[in-house]
């Protein structure tokens, strides 16, 4: 029994001697505790050899220093990306024939009811033929301009078209872009329509007509764009004519001269971009040159396009709440 204990006693000393060459000079100033397994104490040891950490390669001269920076929202518009953007909606709009029947063939339509509603006094038709001729461009722009906006907000597309590195205004410019080439054709098929096959009876140049009617357009098309911002739906897309629109058709001076309003409306028809449209083509209707007035008038409705579209890229989001 004794030669027993001593042989096990001398097992564990030469197992100690063995754990203590494995650890080092520096095991000799931290005492072990007697019993401790060999493996929990390498492990609970403070001078344990621990792995080493891997090198890190150098970084290259082009490499960057410090955590990577998310890409820069473009500030500035560019010629390239709102031309793109222009291309894509041309692209979807020419799979989409109902928007483009909308679009185009809906004014033609709605001139030739009017031009046969007044046939047997066609004098009515020439005095407000050429009011209408502009009026209709812009309604069918605004109305297409603010669902088209909307439904790509509502199913992710302008979403992930502002993730990459594109601007609000290249994204709006090239909404423009695109809606202004259709409001091009519209304007020019209904103005050819109205002159050269309906009769219509203007004093001044045709072209004089067709820059208006292209004006008008462009001012649907730049509140479409707007109002798409505060709609959530389709159907809010559509409510919010009756607010924009109607309030312009009652007060422009279709119906009845503006200077016979009550002051009160008369001096909300002098800020409504409509009314110098309507004038602007009362000018074309008296004059056979190009007035100052109809100058004045093309460049209030030229220059509140282009404040709505600002103000449309101001207030675009990226998706409805």
């Amino acid at each position: 029994m004794t030669v027993d204990a001593e042989s096990g006693s001398g097992s564990e000393s030469g197992a100690e001697s063995g754990l203590e060459s494995e650890s080092g000079p520096a095991a000799h100033g931290h005492p072990r505790s007697a019993g401790a397994h060999p493996r929990e104490d390498r492990t609970m040891s403070p001078t344990a050899p621990t792995s080493p950490t891997p090198a890190t390669a150098p970084a290259g001269p082009g490499a960057a220093s410090g955590p990577a920076r998310p890409a820069s929202r473009p500030s500035a518009l560019n010629a390239a990306r709102t031309t793109a953007t222009a291309t894509r909606v041309l692209r979807q709009l020419r799979h989409d024939p109902r928007t483009i029947a909308l679009m185009i063939v809906i004014p033609c339509v709605m001139l030739l009811l009017l031009r046969y509603v007044f046939d047997g006094n066609p004098h009515t038709f020439d005095s407000i033929g050429a009011s209408l001729l502009g009026i209709f461009p812009l309604i069918t722009m605004f109305l297409v301009t603010s669902i088209a906006t909307l439904r790509e907000r509502t199913s992710g597309t302008l979403e992930r078209l502002l993730a990459m590195p594109l601007g609000k205004g290249d994204l709006i410019a090239g909404y423009a872009l695109a809606f202004g080439a259709l409001a091009v054709v519209q304007s020019a098929l209904a103005t050819g329509l109205a002159v050269w096959f309906l009769g219509l009876d203007v004093t001044g140049s045709p072209w004089l007509l067709l820059l208006v009617a292209l004006l008008d357009a462009l001012l649907g098309t730049a509140l479409g764009l707007f109002v798409s911002a505060f709609a959530a739906s389709e159907f809010q897309a559509v409510q919010f004519m009756p607010a924009v629109i109607f309030p312009q058709l009652l007060l422009c001076g279709l119906f009845t001269a503006r200077s016979d309003m009550h002051p009160v409306l008369e001096a909300i028809s002098d800020v409504l971009p409509m009314s110098y449209a309507v004038d602007g083509m009362n000018e074309v209707l008296r004059h056979t040159d190009m007035t100052a007035t109809f100058v004045r008038d093309a460049l209030i409705v030229a220059g509140t396009a282009v404040l709505v579209l600002g103000l449309g890229a101001a207030t675009l989001r990226r998706r409805t709440p």
